[in-house]
């Protein structure tokens, strides 16, 4: 398959002259001293995603970040509504991008939506870390992707990718 078809060579050049080239040698080598340093980079989240989606299973750092973004909501009437639509799109049966938690899990979140809390998520959050860091990651630490991305920050040196 030439590199002009090959849908994953144009996502990685979209990413190179987007977010990646702002990224930097040392970042990109925190990634694989830990999972944790990957997910709270500045730009790890972004590039692991579309390392994820090549696995159709970006909806598990979706779900992540998004109750990364819930836990800091304040006010009650917003964290209700963004409760709701994380449910919706992630929690009940047959949601549009349904992530894998256990049953106590969905079962707890189900029961605390009606009156959800700044922790209701936080055990599916975990599970879903946990399933992140255990499967996906270390696959994405051998992917070409990854590779190629490193290999192209230690070619141009220690400074961010020149295109």
């Amino acid at each position: 398959m030439s590199p002009n078809t090959c849908w994953l060579c144009r996502t990685f050049r979209a990413e190179e002259n987007g977010i990646s080239s702002k990224v930097s040698l040392e970042e990109v080598l925190q990634w694989s001293q830990s999972f944790e340093n990957l997910v709270t980079s500045k730009y790890g989240p972004m590039i692991y995603k579309t390392y994820l989606k090549t696995e159709h299973s970006d909806e598990n750092i979706e779900f992540w970040l998004a109750c990364e973004a819930y836990k800091k909501i304040t006010s009650q009437r917003k964290r209700i509504s963004m409760a709701r639509k994380l449910f919706t799109s992630y929690i009940q049966p047959q949601a549009p991008n349904e992530i894998n938690i256990d049953s106590p899990a969905r079962k707890a979140i189900i029961r605390n939506i009606q009156e959800p809390t700044e922790s209701c998520f936080d055990e599916a959050q975990r599970i879903i870390y946990r399933h992140m860091e255990r499967d996906s990651y270390p696959r994405f630490l051998e992917s070409q992707f990854y590779q190629k991305l490193k290999r192209s920050l230690q070619t141009n040196g220690n400074n961010s990718v020149v295109n």
